[in-house]
């Protein structure tokens, strides 16, 4: 009793030093996930891409689709670019090839969505709701000059990211628990504090990756030569915890 009671009151006082932690957790916990608004769409396919095709080329920042609910459609292809899908719903839509470079999907939800193939270079993606998501073969590299850029304490837990561009992303805090990242390109990734534990990062790229204080519990690791090309991979959480190839 004693022992689960300290780690409440350790979860809580993280939650009260981290904000964002907090935030991604309230949402899944206040959200019914099976319930019309996270299963149903107020659009078509045919009216999301007359949408985007009316938004000016080259600057799609008139392109708002905050809120909407767009869960269950084949919007694959459609490029995104720039837009604002703050809050938006995608869960088990079909976005093969889509692009959203530049756009914002903070506290998006785009659980078992299909992400194969996709660009969100440059995207926003605080607090964004990922898990299960397929992401093999997208790019998500990051503008590390910009902190609101990036994987901000993402949620992606058990993600399929295998062959993933994750080059230069902000992974710092994201949560990547039993995440596939097979053959990912993690090369300059800052993965401060961010929760790998069970992920699987065999043949991963891990070249200028950062691990201070990542939680690598029960990961699987790439061979020796990528892990000696991480970064503070000596002040990982758990790494006597993590399974090395055979």
């Amino acid at each position: 009793m004693r022992s689960h009671l300290a780690f409440a009151l350790v979860s809580m006082a993280a939650l009260l030093v981290d904000p964002i932690a907090a935030m991604s957790q309230d949402m899944l916990r206040s959200v019914d996930l099976d319930s019309p608004e996270m299963t149903t769409s107020e659009m078509t396919r045919a009216e999301v891409d007359a949408l985007l095709k009316a938004a000016p080329q080259g600057d799609r920042r008139t392109l708002d689709l905050e809120g909407k609910r767009l869960s269950h459609l084949d919007l694959s292809g459609l490029d995104f670019s720039g837009g604002n899908l703050h809050l938006v719903k995608l869960n088990r839509t079909n976005l093969k090839a889509a692009r959203f470079d530049r756009a914002i999907l903070n506290q998006a939800w785009l659980i078992d969505a299909d992400l194969t193939e996709a660009s969100l270079v440059k995207a926003s993606l605080l607090g964004t709701q990922m898990q299960r998501a397929k992401l093999g073969g997208a790019d998500l590299s990051a503008d590390m000059r910009n902190q609101s850029m990036g994987l901000m304490r993402g949620v992606l837990k058990s993600a399929d990211l295998r062959n993933a561009d994750l080059s230069g992303a902000n992974l710092a805090r994201a949560d990547l628990e039993f995440a596939q990242l097979q053959n990912a390109n993690l090369a300059n990734c800052n993965l401060n504090k961010a929760d790998l534990a069970g992920a699987d990062l065999s043949g991963a790229n891990l070249a200028g990756a950062d691990f201070t204080e990542t939680d690598l519990a029960s990961a699987l690791l790439p061979g020796a030569t990528a892990l000696a090309e991480a970064r503070n991979l000596d002040k990982a959480r758990n790494l006597d915890l993590a399974r090395r190839p055979n």
